[in-house]
């Protein structure tokens, strides 16, 4: 018989305030991943989507951050402003 599954406590704001965006971003694939793979209990699939749901968002403020930063290095360097383009993997360079 497999143990079972124990979802970490809920984050709190301090916590991730402190966590670099890269340990943040491989901690949400983590729990992605677990979700992915079901056949945990109802509750810990919620507890776990919840702790999901706070990691992408301090990932995605932690992105905004530092897109930000680099706009401002780039007008205060008196360069033109980035253009953004999209790439796909598939694209030849």
């Amino acid at each position: 018989m497999t143990e079972p599954y124990v979802v970490p406590p809920p984050l709190t704001e301090a916590e991730l305030s402190a966590m670099p965006f890269d340990v943040a971003l491989t901690e949400y694939q983590a729990v992605v991943a677990r979700l992915e793979a079901g056949g945990l209990p109802l509750e810990a699939s919620i507890a776990l989507y919840e702790r999901g749901v706070a990691l992408d968002a301090h990932c995605s403020r932690a992105l905004a951050d530092a897109e930000l930063r680099v706009q401002r290095l780039v007008e205060a360097s008196g360069g033109a402003a980035p253009r953004l383009i999209d790439l796909d993997p598939g694209d030849s360079a």
